[in-house]
């Protein structure tokens, strides 16, 4: 009984999903919102919310591919797309489009890669990729379909640029996982890039970088075999430790989990060398059980 129950929970939200898709399109600056796609490289999709999946996905695109970094077709956007100047230290956001809200469950980061050639507009984003902020399970307690996430609800991702980034320019991005098709390999991932210029006089290293594509694959259950209708959440524990979720994120300084690739996050000549990731992740994720920093639910 127990799993047809999860076989129809699973079908209602599947069949609902199209009306909840989302794509951030906006960057928040001092508490105010940017219009659409002023500092955010806007998609070349018809419909720029759809989601990248590995099987049964739009357009084409998968998270094996180059254009996950940014979504489809965004580079070609990149130099009419507008460097946001921030400082390190200062905290920013990024928008969902139609300032709808999250109504899928599933974990949220924010990830950034530097320049090599200190010109944003002309980077496509092939360096090494490091984790600044992360949300993932808030309530072990609550419905793990709805809000047992963080992210659910969440209109936007506020997030600080650390403050030992070193000044230069870089692509921000943020992503928010569905995983109400995971036990099908639909996992839905939602995700854009920012352009910024981030000022200071910070020399801090993070050690995990990974490349993207390569961050994820479908060999992970948290993508393709978590079924949040009949899992626990120390199953969804176990299986988000096995992902680059499961990494700290890099707050400052040379800190964070174990290398997941050997080079430097900011120097030119390892952006250029450095192999793709293996995307092993580190033994202690972070969890919020009980965080009061959840989001709006």
């Amino acid at each position: 009984m127990k799993y047809f129950a999860g076989f129809l929970g699973v079908a209602a939200v599947l069949a609902q999903s199209a009306s909840a898709h989302y794509i951030f399109s906006k960057l928040v600056l001092n508490n105010e919102a940017s219009a659409d796609w002023q500092y955010i490289r806007e998609t070349t999709r018809t419909v720029v919310y759809e989601p990248t999946k590995f099987t049964n996905t739009y357009d084409n695109l998968t998270p094996s591919d180059a254009d996950f970094r940014c979504n489809l077709g965004s580079f070609s956007n990149a130099a009419k797309t507008e460097v946001a100047t921030v400082a390190a230290g200062d905290t920013i956001g990024m928008k969902l489009f139609y300032d709808t809200s999250i109504a899928h469950p599933g974990p949220g980061q924010v990830w950034m890669s530097k320049a090599p050639t200190g010109n944003v507009k002309e980077y496509e984003g092939d360096g090494e990729w490091f984790k600044i902020w992360e949300k993932t399970l808030c309530d072990e307690n609550a419905d793990l379909t709805t809000n047992a996430w963080c992210t659910w609800g969440m209109s936007e991702f506020d997030f600080q640029i650390p403050k030992d980034t070193p000044p230069g320019e870089y692509l921000v991005r943020a992503e928010h996982m569905g995983l109400h098709g995971a036990q099908a390999n639909e996992a839905e991932f939602f995700y854009s890039c920012a352009q910024v210029k981030v000022t200071g006089s910070g020399t801090g290293s993070p050690k995990t970088t990974y490349k993207i594509p390569g961050l994820y694959n479908d060999n992970m259950t948290l993508f393709n075999g978590l079924n949040l209708w009949v899992d626990k959440a120390k199953d969804v524990e176990a299986d988000i430790a096995q992902t680059p979720i499961g990494d700290e994120p890099w707050t400052g300084g040379n800190s964070g989990s174990s290398s997941a690739s050997s080079s430097s996050a900011f120097s030119s000549s390892s952006i250029a060398s450095s192999p793709s990731s293996t995307s092993s992740a580190s033994s202690a994720p972070a969890y919020h059980w009980g965080s009061s920093s959840c989001g709006n639910y």
